[in-house]
């Protein structure tokens, strides 16, 4: 039996990069595609760039995910989470590939106080989580075998192009520079690393059936509650304050609880990730030496 081909779009990202890495150590053969190979926006180019390598799965991690940013370009936002999720289904399915689209937790309001199931009725705030949601219809309507990925407060060893950085380097860079740094209490989530994702999508490809997953650790904290275990961990002594999201005003709505209930991986009896909180410490103290 010949080894699975995987190709990896946005290899070069946060969440890409580790896929490339854990991927190629566990015996797939990975196709890392940058922004230089393929413009998922452009049919063309993402037909160019597949057909010739008619690989097995086709993850699609692209994305234009600057939240303010896809307010002020919808139509840009629209072209790359939408229909560059389209352009990759149509592709993929017409090589026979499983194809796996990356969304977020973002595609819920927030308005409960429970974890979101798959099942939950989606209600988007903001440009990007509407695009990016119809960026799952499209995959899950167009490619014959689809995994759409929902994600949750992700970071990294690899630093997200788009924003610079993460949670974590934020924290870090504030706690050099400010008097004090201030963290809202009132935006609940649940952070993940991209090595823990992955892990778990590997064994989702490899086992699980085509459908929609939430894919995020254990439990749930606020960004307040994230940004203490790094504070401690990371032994910063800067002061951390308490804040609400109304002390720091935005034009862009998101959601304030966006926990993700993993009910497609526990009833296909597939391994659920490590609790937030551990997965946290284990990547600080890997960073930190």
């Amino acid at each position: 039996m010949r080894e699975s081909t995987a190709v990896i779009i946005g290899a070069n990202g946060q969440l890409g990069s580790d896929l490339t890495s854990w991927w190629s150590s566990k015996g797939v053969r990975v196709v890392p595609l940058t922004h230089a190979e393929i413009s998922v926006e452009d049919s063309d180019s993402v037909r160019a760039a597949l057909v010739s390598l008619r690989p097995d799965i086709v993850v699609n991690t692209a994305a234009f995910h600057n939240v303010p940013r896809c307010e002020e370009e919808p139509v840009r936002s629209h072209a790359v989470n939408s229909l560059g999720a389209l352009n990759v289904a149509q592709t993929g399915a017409s090589l026979g590939a499983a194809v796996v689209y990356i969304s977020t937790d973002y595609v819920f309001d927030g308005a409960q106080r429970r974890p979101y199931r798959e099942t939950d009725r989606a209600n988007p705030l903001s440009v990007y989580a509407a695009t990016k949601l119809l960026g799952e219809y499209y995959t899950l309507n167009y490619a014959s075998r689809a995994y759409v990925i929902r994600v949750s407060g992700i970071y990294g060893r690899v630093p997200c192009r788009a924003k610079g950085g993460n949670f974590i380097t934020t924290m870090q860079k504030a706690a050099r520079e400010r008097p004090e740094v201030r963290v809202v209490t009132d935006e609940i989530l649940t952070p993940t690393p991209t090595l823990d994702i992955a892990k778990s999508l590997l064994t989702v490809v490899q086992r699980g059936e085509p459908g929609l997953y939430h894919m995020t650790c254990e439990g749930e904290c606020s960004w307040y509650d994230f940004a203490q275990v790094i504070f401690s961990t990371l032994k910063f002594t800067t002061p951390l304050v308490p804040a609400g999201v109304a002390d720091f005003p935005s034009p862009v709505r998101r959601p304030t609880y966006s926990v993700l209930e993993k009910g497609t991986l526990r009833a296909q009896g597939l391994p659920l990730l490590p609790d937030w909180r551990d997965s946290l410490i284990t990547f600080l103290r890997q960073i930190g030496s």
